[in-house]
């Protein structure tokens, strides 16, 4: 399997775009799910917890998924795909919970 390296200077405005977007949901998705949790530690709320977990892997775990299988192992894309997909759905699952849950 070959490996396509861009180099930052000759990508397109569009992939910087991407890569900022991506970068840009990671970081504020892990703000919010810290608020979460701080809201969990204070008030000892379990759904807050729940939703701080989903909240993870709903935003940085597919963006962690992507960088580190693409650098480190450099799967085929559908496996990468595959991976975020299930950390979304985890996420999605968690926060559903979170809101209805009992606790």
């Amino acid at each position: 399997m070959s490996r396509t390296v861009v180099r930052i200077d000759q990508a397109s405005l569009f992939e910087l775009l991407t890569v900022a977007s991506l970068f840009l949901v990671a970081l504020f998705g892990t703000i919010i799910a810290y608020q979460a949790y701080r809201g969990y530690r204070r008030n000892d709320a379990s759904s807050m917890l729940y939703l701080a977990i989903g909240l993870l892997l709903l935003t940085l775990c597919p963006f962690l998924v992507n960088v580190v299988l693409t650098t480190v192992v450099s799967p085929d894309r559908i496996v990468i795909a595959f991976l975020e997909n299930v950390s979304r759905l985890c996420g999605l699952v968690a926060i559903t919970y979170s809101l209805y849950g009992n606790h």
